[in-house]
């Protein structure tokens, strides 16, 4: 007993891939739609558990490096979990273990019954992907991992009920293309200057190319690339119908994982592989980034003020918060990357328990018919007194509203607080002004739909609307709940976004918070 342990022990970075990459053809296998849930359920449930263990091990003894194979790098393919990535591991293990509880009443909603074995293969199959992105030791794997995640994310997609979430899947398939190519052709043109695709290997090459036309092309192509996967202002033309189209849990799972992965993309390649002393110092890419993420912060939040579709209105509200994220990253200082790291996880529990409560509404208004949904069950005319029909589900949501704003005592008040403190360090005091500017902006669009929750009178409907069940009212509440747990006991996920600042910022360890 104790060797099987010791021998999972050993192989824990990569039962973190293996797992739902095997589960993902079994579910397909299964067929049956309610045995293949339970297949996903225990594997991400058990990737979770795996992530907390991963995460626990490297706290405790430091980087974990896992040779596939046996093959060493750079020549062989390596496995390598630090405090950034276990950060981002636990993050998406988690969000996939709770939204999966609440798949199957919203599949048996909006995916037809034939298609439900494939749903859930293609969730496995994106989860697979997103958590080889964040354990991959080597460019080339990240571009592999990237796009199956991406692919399967198209199929999720494409799923939805409207026709238009067919021409979204499309859409979004042909930007993340664009945004896979450029990170391949970046790829590729590493390979060619220093000859290797490990990452830390690429870490130690690149300085002696620092400045050679085609490492600088590289970066751009990476930066680009992972920008559209990131749905920064102006390349963030695919998130909003994407987003507003497909399956209610599936866009509770992209809004709180494919982004958030993306991000680290961005940072992992920017600080890690070319370096503050190439990126920053040199060409400054942070000139770059910094206006287009407050662009992002200001224009998501505005667009989202306009919107009468609630999920449409989330939508360019996850713009504004990922220009959050940019900003942290950008403002180059403990405090800010700090602010930017938390606000991954932060983002992701809050923005997904706000549309998993979108979920629980769709199931109420939604025609039991597959296909013939009533038109607009999430837009804000349907939503008029929901506040004493729904009041769980009301109140969900009003908490993670709550959190966008950043109210003291929430999740988002946690991020904020140490964006302003990176601005201030900075030197930036007008990136805190506007931290702050978009923040009552996002007052103006969750008060819009508190006022039709509580204070508008109820339509005339057909049958009474009850609370949703708690098969998906359970998730939503966790979600929410954690985003108010982890914004008053804020020193675990805070303790954790430092030690992964200082990874990508090694000279600042043991400065700010």
């Amino acid at each position: 007993m104790s060797h099987l342990i010791s021998i999972v022990t050993e192989n824990l970075p990569m039962l973190q891939v293996v797992l739902p990459m095997l589960a993902a053809p079994l579910c397909v296998v299964v067929h049956h739609r309610r045995a293949t849930w339970w297949v996903a359920l225990v594997v991400t449930w058990a990737s979770f558990a795996n992530s907390v263990a991963l995460a626990r091990k490297v706290y405790l003894e430091g980087p974990l490096s896992y040779f596939v194979g046996g093959w060493e790098p750079p020549w062989g393919i390596e496995l390598r979990i630090d405090e950034l990535n276990a950060f981002v591991l636990c993050l998406v293990s988690a969000i996939c273990a709770v939204v999966l509880i609440a798949a199957p009443r919203s599949f048996d909603q909006e995916v037809e019954s034939d298609r439900h074995h494939l749903a859930y293969a293609a969730f496995l199959l994106c989860m697979t992907g997103l958590m080889g992105i964040a354990s991959a030791g080597d460019a080339f794997n990240v571009f592999v991992f990237l796009e199956i995640s991406s692919l399967s994310s198209y199929g999720l997609i494409a799923l939805g009920p409207s026709r238009r979430a067919l021409s979204s899947a499309l859409r979004y398939l042909i930007v993340g293309t664009l945004g896979g190519t450029f990170i391949l052709l970046g790829v590729g043109l590493l390979y060619m200057s220093t000859g290797t695709l490990n990452l830390v290997d690429l870490q130690q090459r690149i300085p002696a190319s620092d400045g050679h036309r085609t490492i600088v092309v590289a970066m751009v192509c990476v930066v680009v690339g992972a920008c559209i996967k990131l749905a920064l202002v102006p390349l963030h033309g695919w998130l909003p119908d994407a987003y507003t189209f497909a399956p209610s849990v599936v866009t509770a799972f992209l809004a709180a994982t494919a982004t958030k992965v993306a991000f680290y993309v961005l940072a992992r390649f920017l600080f890690s592989v070319f370096g503050v002393a190439s990126s920053i110092d040199r060409f400054h890419v942070d000139w770059v980034l910094l206006p287009l993420a407050l662009v992002a912060m200001v224009y998501g939040a505005a667009a989202a003020i306009f919107e009468r579709d609630v999920k449409r209105m989330l939508a360019y509200s996850s713009l504004s918060q990922i220009g959050y994220m940019v900003v942290g990253l950008a403002l180059v200082t403990k405090s800010g990357l700090t602010g930017g790291i938390v606000h991954l996880v932060n983002h992701g529990l809050m923005k997904c328990g706000l549309f998993l409560a979108i979920a629980c509404v769709v199931l109420r208004f939604g025609s039991p018919h597959l296909g013939v949904q009533r038109l607009g069950s999430t837009h804000l005319d349907r939503l008029r007194g929901l506040g004493r029909s729904m009041p769980w589900t009301s109140a969900a949501f009003v908490l993670g509203g709550l959190s966008m704003i950043g109210v003291p005592a929430t999740v988002g008040f946690v991020s904020k607080w140490y964006l302003v403190l990176g601005a201030f360090e900075a030197g930036k005091w007008w990136v805190a002004a506007l931290i702050l500017f978009s923040s009552a902006l996002a007052i103006a669009y969750v008060w819009k739909v508190v006022e039709v929750l509580y204070f508008a009178d109820p339509p005339r409907r057909e049958d009474e609307v009850g609370e949703a069940p708690w098969w998906v009212l359970g998730p939503t509440w966790v979600l929410v709940g954690a985003s108010l747990v982890f914004g008053v006991w804020t020193a675990p996920t805070v303790r954790m976004a430092s030690a992964a600042a200082e990874v990508l910022l090694p000279a600042l360890a043991g400065a700010g918070p």
